[in-house]
């Protein structure tokens, strides 16, 4: 027996029954949820999540130093809107930066670039995400963590990314907001601002530096071919940056880096614990800046990076856990 092309098969009956003309028994149920999947996935790599999820972690720590209440309706709308401006940020980062993005091969799949995403459906989505979570931020949390992220967005958004092009001294500007989260966390638990809240600012702004040395190292070329200036000494298209100037840089932000990072238990937020926790953290970070002002290389290089992912991490759980203890 043949099937007929206008014809469905029934298993319980074993026949083939007819098909209205004109329709094919096709399942495209599989093809169409692949296809959506793969669209949400490409508007949540606009938000760029990895960033996002460690901005959310210095998030919970202000947030719980600030001695906010870990209830879904004190902290569910502060971490909601805080996200939601995170998600603009990136999305408008991505937007402008399409057509360098395009140029490197680190981003060139990026949903804009590979065309994936059109330019007016992502200034949609960031100007909805924005306008969402600050209005959240203002009318669930409060005016002071509002405005700190609006000024967060504005200065990732309207300085930092455009100041790329022109100077490495973008990164210090990007520092900025890339330090603010933990501010926020902190006015989002109802605390007021003070030196309290400098501490986490101050830390998180440091520490930037060699992370984002190493970084900018690593994707030189990258960054060279798409016309970005993000190392010290002149990296323009074929330039080569003066030899290590990076981690010079490096070896003095990470030194600095350990007295900044005992402010909190200067400030009694932590104890002794904290203390001997960040000197060793912070020695173990300035050594692998030395080790890459010593022999710049990838592996190096890679070194300093990982230690900066390692470094941050711990010293918040340390500080978050000593202030409990202290509490307790």
């Amino acid at each position: 027996m043949t099937r007929d092309a206008a014809s469905s098969y029934t298993a319980s009956t074993g026949t083939y029954s007819p098909v209205p003309a004109g329709c094919v028994a096709v399942d495209r149920a599989p093809a169409e949820r692949a296809a959506l999947w793969l669209r949400l996935s490409d508007y949540a790599e606009l938000a760029k999540p990895r960033i996002a999820a460690m901005a959310l972690l210095t998030v919970l720590v202000g947030y719980t130093l600030g001695g906010g209440a870990w209830t879904s309706g004190a902290l569910g709308p502060a971490l909601i809107g805080i996200t939601l401006v995170a998600a603009a940020s990136g999305a408008f980062n991505q937007l402008i930066e399409r057509h360098t993005d395009a140029r490197m091969a680190r981003t060139a799949d990026r949903p804009l670039p590979a065309g994936r995403l059109q330019p007016a459906e992502v200034a949609v989505f960031g100007t909805a995400c924005a306008a969402i979570g600050l209005g959240l931020l203002l009318l669930a949390v409060n005016t002071a963590t509002a405005l700190l992220a609006a000024i967060t967005l504005l200065l990732y958004v309207c300085a930092y990314t455009p100041l790329k092009r022109y100077t490495a001294l973008s990164t210090a500007v990007g520092a900025i907001p890339g330090a603010l989260p933990p501010v926020l966390g902190w006015t989002a638990s109802g605390a007021a601002l003070g030196w309290d809240a400098f501490a986490l600012f101050a830390i998180l702004f440091v520490w930037q530096f060699p992370h984002f040395l190493a970084i900018a190292w690593l994707y030189r070329r990258d960054y060279q071919a798409a016309g970005l200036r993000m190392l010290p000494g002149g990296n323009r298209a074929g330039e080569e940056p003066q030899r290590s100037v990076a981690g010079l840089l490096a070896c003095g932000y990470a030194a600095v880096l350990i007295p900044v990072s005992l402010l909190p238990g200067q400030l009694e937020l932590a104890g002794g614990a904290y203390r001997v926790a960040a000197i060793l953290l912070g020695l173990g970070y300035l050594a692998a800046a030395v080790r890459f002002v010593v022999d710049e290389s990838r592996e190096t290089a890679r070194g300093l990076l990982y230690a900066s992912l390692v470094y941050l991490p711990v010293l918040l759980a340390m500080l978050t856990w000593d202030h409990w203890r202290l509490l307790s």
